[in-house]
């Protein structure tokens, strides 16, 4: 199985996978998915609320849990660094079957070991509910949970899991950021968005709203399902990742944003505080 550039690749990868250490026996995996220090591992890597965290050139952390979904199975990880080297992440809706997938993590004490295979589909597996998984052949052991499973340009399409017989199943990508949207670090919004070409043949993509939480920053800011967010005045969202790196990356908490509700002709604005939920927001 060849893969032009696979070393550059690698190492690409591997400087994004963290070792994550909850204390007390065993570890796993994570992955840096913003600069500013917010890392996604599995919920039950990190069971309470700190875990020491050891970057790719050596450099250790305490990191706080900013957020923790068990039914996911995912927790997302906050440290005191700037400039790092996150991941480039992909949308998993596009991975099919046959496509590469490699897989980073610390199994076993083995600090950034790689496996590489193929992927099997993005499904339900049979008994365990209906909710997909990245199925891929890549060989996991105990320290790859939380670890990325990457595509052949080393992008994230899943985080690993666990393994089910011989198929290592990893959560895919975009359940990470409908994660990080609802719940990161107490600047959320409380929707589930996906990407969307818009009627307009000005604004080529947008991100339909398809839930809202009750009592979040988008149901006190009068948003509705069918809404299409655009962006803000400096971004432009084709992708739900643009709306998480908006909300992680807001310093006040607040965010103003553009979207289009009806026949949409018309764009429309509204601020969101993130950080207080309960504050009415100001729609125009």
């Amino acid at each position: 199985m060849g893969v032009t550039g696979l070393g550059d690749i690698a190492e690409r990868v591997r400087r994004y996978t963290v070792l994550v250490q909850p204390g007390g026996r065993g570890s796993g995996s994570g992955v840096i998915w913003n600069s500013d220090g917010t890392i996604i591992t599995n919920a039950h890597v990190t069971r309470g609320s700190r875990a020491e965290v050891t970057l790719w050139d050596g450099r250790e952390f305490t990191a706080e849990v900013s957020a923790r979904d068990s039914r996911r199975d995912l927790a997302a990880l906050r440290i005191s660094a700037a400039n790092l080297s996150a991941a480039a992440v992909a949308d998993s809706s596009r991975v099919r079957p046959g496509e590469v997938a490699i897989a980073v993590g610390n199994p076993l004490g083995f600090l950034g070991a790689m496996t590489m295979g193929v992927v099997h589909g993005l499904a339900p597996l049979r008994g365990m509910g209906g909710r997909k998984w990245v199925q891929a052949d890549v060989r996991l052991a105990p320290g790859n949970s939380g670890g990325p499973l990457a595509d052949v340009h080393g992008r994230v399409i899943g985080i690993n899991t666990m393994v089910a017989g011989r198929v290592a199943l990893a959560i895919p990508s975009n359940e990470v950021l409908q994660f990080l949207l609802g719940e990161t670090g107490g600047r959320w919004l409380g929707v589930s968005v996906r990407s969307v070409r818009l009627p307009r043949p000005e604004t080529r993509a947008g991100l339909a709203v398809l839930e809202i939480k009750p009592g979040s920053p988008a149901a006190q800011a009068s948003l509705l399902p069918g809404d299409i967010l655009l962006g803000t005045e400096e971004v432009a969202f084709s992708s739900p990742q643009h709306l998480a790196d908006v909300l992680q990356n807001s310093s006040s908490g607040i965010v103003r944003l553009k979207f289009l509700r009806g026949d949409y002709t018309k764009e429309r604005r509204v601020t969101v505080s993130l950080a207080a939920p309960g504050r009415r927001p100001i729609a125009a």
